[in-house]
């Protein structure tokens, strides 16, 4: 059995990776951006490198965390004697596009890409599931907020992909598959539809009935402005209003597509939403970043 460590292991996509390879008898090493590198990548075969942000904040920059934390992983992972990398990346992550968060991305991919070591870069669309942000937010959006607003006046199509999806094919890559090594992969869901469509689809299983407006990409910047500065985990952060303005459904640049048995099989459909919805309810004051509880 294989011993991987994972960085941001207790995130979304980290924490199903981890049980997914722990329920396959794998000894699996679980790393935020506070622990030891070096210490914990001893004896590992593999590090899947999952850590990353949405927004900035104080010294938690994207260049802080996904280029120099980045560069910090690989270096370690060499010191230690490790053999392969895979890194998860966003779908459309790439230089010179004007987002410091696409940029960011690719520049952490490069890294990796020349890391001298076995590596797989993963460029995934929207990730979905029990504790996401797309799910988790949109439905308690919707029990607090009678009217909704879409970004853009012309909506974008997206490819949801299902969180389990995404850590079936890192776990792959992370245990050595031959197929995925030295390569760049988009992981994408199997359905395609448009991101109004897929908002609705949501509120329609949460049963809520929002209005539904669309509002210009300049006043979802400064939505998404106001909800970094006043929330603990935004409603919708600058880079995602990027990221949902242009569309999810292309990797850019090109990348590899999967081989068949592990490309994403999970619909988003009724079934896959309602086991990724949380609890029915709204925003509160324990969202508010000046109400955070520190502990």
């Amino acid at each position: 059995m294989a011993r991987i460590a994972i960085t941001g292991g207790t995130g979304f996509v980290g924490r199903r990776l981890a049980q997914r390879l722990r329920a396959g008898g794998h000894d699996v090493l679980v790393l935020g951006r506070a622990g030891s590198l070096e210490t914990g990548f001893i004896d590992c075969e593999a590090v899947v490198h999952c850590a990353g942000i949405n927004r900035e904040i104080g010294t938690q920059t994207y260049q802080a965390v996904h280029v120099e934390y980045t560069r910090e992983v690989v270096a370690a992972a060499r010191r230690a004697g490790v053999t392969r990398i895979v890194m998860l990346s966003f779908l459309r992550a790439r230089p010179g596009c004007g987002s410091s968060y696409h940029e960011s991305k690719w520049a952490a991919e490069e890294i990796v890409r020349g890391s001298r070591l076995e590596w797989t870069v993963l460029k995934a669309g929207v990730i979905y599931g029990r504790g996401d942000h797309m799910l988790d937010h949109l439905s308690r959006a919707f029990h607090t907020l009678p009217l909704f607003g879409l970004v853009g006046f012309r909506s974008q199509p997206v490819r949801p992909v299902a969180v389990d999806d995404v850590a079936h094919v890192l776990a792959a890559a992370a245990l050595g598959d031959p197929r995925l090594t030295t390569r760049t992969f988009a992981v994408l869901g199997p359905d395609q539809l448009l991101l109004a469509d897929a908002v609705r689809q949501v509120a329609d299983v949460a049963g809520r009935g929002p209005w539904f407006i669309r509002l210009p990409v300049a006043v979802h910047r400064l939505i998404a402005t106001a909800a970094e500065l006043v929330m603990t985990v935004p409603l919708i952060s600058r880079a995602q209003v990027r990221i949902l303005a242009e569309g999810i459904v292309e990797p850019l640049p090109a990348a590899d597509g999967l081989p068949v048995d592990l490309l994403p099989a999970t619909r988003f459909d009724e079934a896959s939403i309602r086991a990724g919805l949380p609890p029915a309810g709204g925003f509160g004051r324990q969202d508010l970043r000046c109400c955070r509880v520190s502990g």
